[in-house]
């Protein structure tokens, strides 16, 4: 079984997100996040949320990236049980009970699009057209070689970019 985690490959999220997710989150589309708004004066980050980002379930923080990851039952009964109680305490849902059958619904959701092997990650765009919001999913694969310790830091080198050099 697989499901999706957020990662932070750069610094980047952090500037373009107005609350960007903490890496290693389990994450979900999130659509559903702006399923009561007027979509057509989202603005700035507001708007680059919509357009590309997944949902982080701890801090409900937006992450242009998600990365497959395998998982196991117990897992997914608390990533449900998580999405559920967000989705009462934060999106209106009714009670537990009607929430935890959306949550499901998600959760299923995000499952489907695991079909690659773990550590492929997932980018989402999103548009809102004729009163539909339509998401397109692409898959990136990681160089050869790199792997979860690979992750580069957060700390970027200006000087030594602007002189050309890589760190």
């Amino acid at each position: 079984m697989k499901l999706l985690r957020t990662i932070r490959l750069d610094a980047s999220d952090s500037f373009v997100f107005e609350k960007p997710a903490e890496p290693g989150e389990w994450a979900v589309s999130g659509a559903f996040a702006f399923a009561y708004g007027d979509l057509s004066n989202l603005h700035g980050k507001a708007r680059t949320a919509f357009r590309a980002g997944f949902l982080g379930l701890e801090s409900l923080g937006r992450s242009t990236l998600a990365q497959i990851v395998e998982t196991n039952e117990s897992d997914r009964r608390d990533v449900v049980e998580m999405l559920a109680a967000q989705l009462v305490k934060c999106f209106g849902a009714p009670d537990l009970a009607t929430a935890g059958v959306a949550a499901e619904q998600e959760i299923g959701f995000v499952a489907s699009l695991c079909g690659h092997p773990p550590g492929v990650l997932v980018a989402v765009t999103r548009n809102h057209q004729d009163g539909t919001v339509r998401e397109v999913f692409r898959t990136l694969r990681p160089r050869d070689g790199a792997g979860e310790d690979d992750v580069p830091g957060e700390h970027v080198d200006l000087a030594a970019l602007e002189k050309g050099q890589r760190r």
